[in-house]
């Protein structure tokens, strides 16, 4: 997020819980000092989507092979 007042540093976390219906807010946050906390994302806070990890443990491509 955003820092609210000049001189203030932006914070950084990371989205541990997801506390709003359909994935929507409030989110429980883990920021980078490991303060938690629960988040309303407003006009300053910048979510950032990671790629979903493959539990199947599956490490084939995604395209079919010529086999």
């Amino acid at each position: 997020m955003h820092a609210a007042h000049v001189g203030e540093a932006d914070r950084a976390g990371e989205i541990i819980d997801v506390k709003g219906p359909a994935g929507t807010p409030p989110y429980l946050v883990r920021f980078d000092d490991g303060h938690q906390g629960l988040v309303f994302p407003g006009p300053d806070a910048v979510v950032e989507g990671r790629p979903v990890e493959d539990l199947s443990g599956d490490t084939a491509p995604d395209s079919p092979s010529d086999g």
